[in-house]
């Protein structure tokens, strides 16, 4: 059960154990965002390299770069010049003109910044054009320029954090003033400047003792990567399971943003955090194709590789007044849940939405104008299209990281891949909270009955299973059933 006191709060939920973080953003009782990070797919996004050039592509306008990962990686010429900003004149002649084989050569060191995770066969993208993100700023230290967030409205704000911003900057650096900056006063600003300039003066200083290739400096973890993306004054605060990630990140929140630190809570219930507000079962709900509207109508969301469909159907709704009537309030309420699912599920590329036909062109401006009013409150850049006649909508919606599906499910092995079921490493992480629960009830050792391939998993990794047999002091058998389905395990 949720806590009724906090069903009005903001607030971010972080769930630790030593081979998974999760963090719920949770909003007046319900979970809105939903991040997890495993250990050992720790990405490499906003990492900083020593590289070399072992090959430049003319051909390609590319080259590729060992920075001592698996795969080489990949800069495209537009990585090594001046990168675009949305606010600030560009010259194009310039940036078309330029040739990958004058600016870098084979054997070359450089210094890179990985800006794509690797992909399938594909290595990672990098880009010459170091950023640090800080609190309220982000610092290019190789390019001379002020951007600042589309998301600041207001004109004279944009001015102001744009005088105070070039006022103190160092010359030759640049910055992007973030949406979070807005209101913030000169010395916030200024205290956020000065620790991101230490930072990448470390940097350099790391560089010439790093071998080439080689890491110069790692990305934040997920909790403190939380704390400083997502933790600001509107989120009431934030509760962390574990001792350890909790004094981590106070001290995080105590160097960085110590106005915060008060809000900062270490969870001591006897119940999983998650389960204590309900999380698992809303994350149990968010990959189901079907989703429930309460007036008795529902949404079916298909994800497919190029798009995602999202379509509107009445189900059992049939409403007390005429057909046209009950359409339009089924297409609105539609309009809430669909708005509300991609930001859930973070769903990115193109989405395409069916709603129920509707015969009145002003019954279609009014779901249209919804649908605008409703995306005003997503975070990721959206660009919708007018409604069809047909009242189908075309947008998209930016790709900032991977959907809760890909993070949580595969393809299906059942059905070669025309749908999905939760990964193994999924599996495995609820099997480990469900001993943390049910061992300590047990005299000596449990049995645990699970899929072939979940066992096969556990045999090439073991290490959840011997920490939580380390920790209870209780013994657990795995024993592979054929029959069944990969998600379905029990505990004997």
């Amino acid at each position: 059960m949720k806590n009724d006191n906090n069903s009005n709060r903001t607030e971010l939920l972080i769930n630790y154990n030593p081979f998974e973080t999760r963090v719920a953003l949770v909003e007046q009782g319900r979970l809105v965002e939903f991040y997890v990070e495993r250990a050992k797919d720790r990405g490499i996004t906003g990492n900083i390299y020593n590289g070399k050039v072992v090959r430049v592509l003319p051909g390609m306008q590319s080259a590729f770069v060992e920075i001592g990962i698996q795969r080489t990686s990949f800069l495209h010429v537009s990585d090594i010049q001046e990168p675009e900003l949305d606010d600030e004149e560009e010259d194009h002649k310039k940036r078309a003109e330029a040739r990958i084989q004058d600016l870098i050569k084979e054997g070359q060191e450089v210094l890179v910044q990985a800006a794509k995770e690797p992909i399938g066969t594909k290595g990672a993208r990098v880009t010459s054009y170091v950023s640090l993100p800080g609190r309220y700023l982000v610092f290019m230290p190789t390019y001379d320029k002020v951007a600042i967030s589309r998301r600041i409205a207001s004109e004279k704000e944009r001015k102001r954090l744009r005088e105070i911003v070039h006022s103190m900057k160092p010359p030759g650096n640049g910055f992007i003033i973030r949406t979070v900056c807005e209101g913030m006063s000169k010395e916030e600003i200024q205290a956020d400047m000065q620790f991101l300039i230490k930072l990448w003066q470390s940097i350099q200083k790391k560089k010439e003792q790093v071998k080439t290739p080689g890491l110069v400096w790692e990305e934040l973890d997920i909790t403190l990567r939380i704390i400083r993306d997502v933790f600001s004054s509107d989120i009431e605060r934030l509760v962390i399971d574990s001792k350890e990630e909790y004094e981590r990140a106070k001290k995080f929140v105590e160097e960085f943003m110590p106005h915060l630190a008060g809000r900062l809570e270490l969870y001591q219930g006897e119940e999983e955090i998650f389960d204590a507000n309900g999380i698992e079962i809303e994350l149990t709900d968010a990959i189901e194709r079907k989703v429930w509207l309460r007036s008795g109508g529902h949404l079916v969301i298909d994800q497919m590789e190029a798009l995602t469909a999202i379509d509107v159907n009445t189900g059992k709704y049939v409403g007390k007044k005429s057909s046209d009537d009950t359409i339009l309030k089924t297409n609105l309420e539609a309009v809430k849940e669909a708005v509300y699912q991609l930001r859930l599920r973070n769903i990115g590329g193109i989405i395409v939405i069916d709603f129920i036909d509707m015969s009145r062109t002003a019954d279609r401006e009014k779901v249209y104008n919804a649908l605008k009013e409703a995306l005003k409150a997503d975070k990721a850049r959206t660009n919708i299209l007018k409604i069809s006649e047909l009242g189908i909508v075309e947008m998209t919606r930016k790709r900032v990281r991977e959907s809760l599906v890909q993070s949580l499910c595969e393809p299906c092995p059942y059905c070669d891949g025309n749908a999905n079921v939760k990964a193994k490493d999924t599996v495995i992480m609820e099997i480990y909270r469900e001993l943390r629960r049910e061992l300590p009830l047990r005299k000596k050792k449990a049995t645990l009955y699970v899929s072939a391939s979940i066992a096969e998993r556990l045999k090439e990794d073991p290490a959840p299973i011997a920490d939580i047999e380390k920790k209870t002091g209780r013994e657990v058998i795995v024993k592979p059933v054929d029959r069944f389905h990969q998600e379905r395990f029990e505990i004997i």
